[in-house]
């Protein structure tokens, strides 16, 4: 998701995609572990990007809608006009134009999406997530074919399912 479709800036950072050459628990151990070390790349390229902004005002941290900064916090506790506005951002007052539309972003676990369609209200008319574990614990009966049955357990704990995602 990161490199095929980038975003929140994806795009200017380096870094590798972990891929196994085998599909086995300790194939997946090691592509984790990759992953790990990746992670730790991207973080310390965006830190020493930030670094370089030293001196530079906010704006450069935020996005170029400033009627959707909530207030400070301290000023929601004290002023009514403050309690307002945090309120109706939050509550989202704003009606949404009728589409349909899907975006994914790159979780823990695999693709996690999100599937809305609005009909032109308020709330959404549909939201359908996409989980990640729902998908992928599918091919758990391929995967453990032949295996014996201690390597069966194993396998799942590897797959790292997350219960709440597997109920449909």
């Amino acid at each position: 998701m990161r490199v095929h479709e980038p975003y929140s800036s994806y795009e200017d950072f380096e870094f590798q995609i972990p891929v196994g050459t085998t599909g086995d628990n300790h194939d997946r151990f090691i592509v984790r572990t990759e992953e790990i070390w990746q992670s730790l790349s991207i973080i310390e390229q965006a830190y020493r990007k930030i670094q370089s902004f030293k001196g530079a005002e906010a704006e450069v941290y935020h996005a170029d809608v400033p009627e959707y900064y909530l207030p400070a916090k301290e000023d929601v506790y004290t002023k009514m006009e403050a309690l307002i506005w945090h309120f109706k951002i939050v509550m989202g007052e704003t009606d949404i134009p009728p589409a349909e539309v899907y975006q994914a972003v790159e979780g823990g676990n695999g693709e996690l999406g999100f599937y809305l369609i609005s009909d032109g209200g308020r709330s959404p008319y549909r939201l359908h997530f996409r989980r990640p574990c729902f998908i992928y614990y599918q091919a758990y009966e391929e995967i453990v074919k032949g295996s014996m049955l201690s390597d069966a357990v194993i396998t799942m704990s590897s797959l790292n399912l997350i219960a709440g995602e597997m109920d449909a």
